[in-house]
């Protein structure tokens, strides 16, 4: 099976630059394209491509096809101002779901910027209403504790969360807080005692988390983000963002997407689409990405996004610098541009 995408030049505005066509685009891991960015997407979706510069190397710019892209993966904290642009993406016939973070630490002030909590839950539950369930996936990610937030604290919230929007969504998908040094600097000043999970502090929150999915109005799939703590024993699987078993849903006529991904096991009840026939079943796994954590599980996909372009300025993100090379970067961006920083 080859999943890598095709390769291609393209001449940019930047010069004659390797392109790749991959079949799965991600915006964005690196920022909130949906919040902050989709204008920009939509101009580079209408034109057919968009240029990312390598995060590690400046120098180093390569295209990447988006009008051949059967599914873009949005990872968003706040996809309102996104959602009146979902009819055009599916009108060119591009598949497409949502990462939804929707986290609740308004109390310790770690996401400064989100929009008010009441504000968020009614996105969710419109995206979803919109959209189906299956395709807007609850992330809780991540997992803090320190500042007043106990185990119990913790799941008090999310079980309030978990309440609501337990009809709007098949999966809630959580992580662990990671110290990356970046991390640890930003809540160490904010507060010294904010930290990770401790292993067992990290079962307990997980037990906690079956518990109370069980009593919600419908019962959640359960999945852990890059972790590397088996807990399958509970019934929580380890997570793949970029989803095959999701993908190969969304796209159960294309043949290229179903030799990617193979189709999935057996029927699930209310899918978005028909299932792909069982008797195509594939024995060998889908390929993962490379370029992610060892833990991750993802398909391949490409990254269109750009790191320090957030404005959420989530105390414990990794990829920005700070707030104020965040403004910086943003208010140099000019209109029609192919990089989006």
């Amino acid at each position: 099976m080859n999943a890598a995408p095709a390769a291609r030049r393209l001449s940019t505005a930047e010069g004659d630059v390797p392109a790749v066509s991959p079949l799965i685009v991600s915006a964005s891991r690196a920022t909130d394209i949906p919040a902050f960015h989709g204008a920009w997407f939509m101009e580079r979706l209408r034109a057919g491509h968009c240029l990312r510069r390598n995060p590690c190397n400046s120098r180093q710019v390569s295209a990447i096809a988006l009008d051949s892209a059967r599914v873009f993966v949005f990872w968003s904290k706040n996809p309102r101002p996104f959602l009146p642009h979902l009819p055009e993406i599916a009108g060119r016939g591009h598949a497409f779901y949502f990462q939804f973070t929707l986290n609740d630490y308004a109390a310790e002030g770690l996401e400064p910027h989100v929009p008010p909590l009441a504000q968020r839950l009614d996105t969710f539950c419109r995206l979803a209403d919109s959209i189906g369930p299956e395709r807007v996936v609850w992330r809780f990610d991540p997992l803090i504790l320190g500042g007043g937030l106990s185990v119990p604290r913790l799941l008090d919230r999310i079980d309030a969360l978990g309440r609501r929007l337990a009809p709007y969504t098949e999966k809630l998908v959580f992580s662990f807080l990671d110290m990356y040094r970046k991390t640890a600097n930003a809540l160490r000043r904010h507060d010294p005692s904010l930290r990770a999970p401790t292993p067992d502090e990290q079962r307990e929150l997980a037990a906690g988390l079956r518990r109370l999915a069980d009593g919600w109005p419908r019962r959640p799939q359960l999945a852990s983000c890059a972790e590397t703590i088996d807990l399958r024993a509970l019934g929580i699987a380890h997570n793949a963002c970029v989803d095959g078993e999701l993908v190969r849903r969304l796209c159960p006529r294309d043949t290229e997407i179903q030799r990617l991904c193979g189709p999935p096991p057996a029927p699930v009840q209310g899918s978005l689409l028909p299932l792909a026939d069982a008797s195509a079943r594939q024995d060998a796994a889908p390929p993962r990405d490379g370029s992610q954590r060892t833990a991750c599980r993802c398909l391949p996909s490409r990254d269109i996004g750009a790191y320090s372009t957030c404005l959420h300025g989530c105390l414990y993100c990794y990829a920005n610098q700070s707030e104020a090379v965040v403004r910086e970067r943003l208010a140099h961006l000019a209109p029609g541009r192919e990089l989006l920083a």
